[in-house]
């Protein structure tokens, strides 16, 4: 029998500003809830389960707003060109040509690590390569990332190549499994080559856009709240937060793979991935290099600005905007001896299962306020807090060796498992880690060191049936 739970919902007041009136109505919503699955996200929660999950309008969604959730999903998708009109501004030198050719349907889109062994050819590498001195300095003729894409008639930063060494591992009752680690190159410079022994080389495959929203809606005293509270020095476990300075504000980074940013980075995203210049960030990517006379050359004009605020804040709000999955199967015995053994591995101390939004929802970077995101109960399974995930110097490691904010290179946030169950549909490939090193759930757990050493030995030492449990869990996120 189909359930119904009631959640408060507030009204948006629309004004000509599309901003939040002090006096907002309360309305009650009525959420009908298919047999076998579970909210995720209070009134975001979406049931669906097609190659769309990830990308489609949470219900609240309507009016004013759905025809700037439109526009800004047609922003995030429409390939950009070089030219200088409308939807032009790519490059000299970019990542990616759109938001969705890295994030496809708002997810991840298969690295071309593996399709292609490092930089990809079609135009874009969905990825984005990091490059710093030993002493954590970025080289003056290329910045923090490696531009590995240029538009016709440019010559890109670099070009980047893998290979990956394989080693076979037993559990404990016999079953193997095979760990790949990689190993990065870089060629074809634009200018002097770094030699390997002279920088460090880390790569981010894309992030899953779901529960962006509700990321940027966190009551942030939970989360320094968790911060004081994770300290289990019988698994290893002490999570803290990662503060970063923006615009001249000390804030709590909640966003990245390391916490490093305290919003979803539209502005950045334009600018560094695809070129394109903004108010925010109006200097080219590569100003002051070679680049930006060959794009002169090749006809591109740099008197303006490539987007506008007001565009990249209809991006903003398509990504807040988005519908978070459903959890599936949950009354199915394998799911439920999964969820079992994801709590006797001590999983949720990192991945923790439920979090509140602060009252008044989230605010979009030109200052539209989303209240519907307010006051709800939401279940990410992350702490949103970094985590030391070990030094590969002791065996199985993440150290990457780059810091950002407060991160250290062997510190990672606690990765939000919502929906992740249904990235192979959505994107086609079951890729995980930070640069898709892990094939699959059970390689991705296995990479686990550091803080995650106890809770990975739990789970190795479970029997097959229990190991099978708990990824089945996992897979109905």
């Amino acid at each position: 029998m189909n359930r119904l739970m009631r959640y408060s919902c507030l009204l948006l007041c629309l004004s000509a500003g599309l901003t939040a009136c002090d006096d907002d109505g309360i309305d009650v919503l009525d959420i009908e809830i298919p047999e076998g699955y579970a909210l995720s996200a209070g009134t975001s929660t979406i049931f669906m389960n097609s190659s769309k999950a990830y990308d489609s309008p949470a219900d609240w969604v309507s009016g004013v707003y759905n025809s700037r959730f439109n526009d800004g999903d047609g922003l995030y998708d429409d390939v950009r060109t070089s030219s200088n009109g409308m939807g032009g501004g790519l490059g000299p030198v970019y990542a990616g040509y759109s938001c969705g050719s890295c994030h496809r349907n708002a997810g991840r889109t298969k690295p071309t690590l593996w399709s292609e062994g490092g930089s990809g050819s079609y135009g874009f590498s969905s990825m984005l390569v990091y490059i710093s001195r030993k002493n954590g300095a970025f080289f003056q003729d290329y910045g923090r990332v490696l531009h590995d894409q240029a538009i016709y008639g440019v010559k890109p930063e670099g070009k980047l190549s893998v290979e990956y060494t394989y080693e076979t591992f037993t559990f404990p009752d016999g079953e193997k499994y095979e760990l790949c680690k990689p190993a990065y190159s870089i060629s074809e410079w634009y200018a002097d080559s770094i030699k390997p022994e002279d920088m460090f080389c880390t790569v981010r495959i894309p992030l899953r856009h779901v529960g962006m929203g509700q990321m940027m809606a966190l009551d942030p005293t939970e989360i320094e709240a968790l911060a004081a509270k994770s300290n289990y020095p019988e698994y290893g476990i002490s999570g803290r937060c990662n503060y970063i300075t923006e615009r001249g504000v000390r804030s709590l980074g909640l966003s990245g793979n390391k916490a490093q940013h305290a919003d979803l980075t539209v502005e950045l995203g334009f600018s560094s991935d695809m070129g394109v210049t903004n108010s925010r960030y109006p200097e080219e990517i590569c100003e002051g290099q070679a680049q930006v006379n060959q794009g002169s050359m090749m006809g591109l004009s740099y008197a303006r600005l490539d987007v506008s605020t007001e565009d990249m804040e209809d991006v903003d709000l398509y990504m807040q905007s988005l519908g978070v999955p459903a959890r599936r199967n949950v009354n199915d015995p394998q799911v439920i001896r999964g969820e079992q053994n994801f709590y006797k591995a001590k999983c949720h101390l990192c991945h923790v299962t439920t979090l509140h939004t602060r009252p008044r929802g989230s605010v979009l970077l030109n200052g539209t306020r989303l209240p519907w995101l307010g006051s709800q109960t939401i279940h990410p399974y992350s702490d949103f807090l970094l985590h030391d995930m070990g030094s590969e110097i002791m065996g199985v490691g993440l150290n990457d060796n780059y810091v950002s904010g407060l991160a250290r290179g062997n510190e990672w946030r606690t990765t939000p498992l919502w929906g992740i169950g249904l990235q192979e549909k959505v994107n086609g490939h079951t890729y995980f880690l930070h640069d898709g090193r892990a094939r699959n759930l059970v390689e991705a757990i296995m990479w686990h060191g550091g803080e995650g050493e106890a809770s990975k030995n739990l789970f190795k030492n479970m029997s097959k049936d229990d190991r099978d449990a708990l990824i089945v869990f996992l897979n109905s996120l």
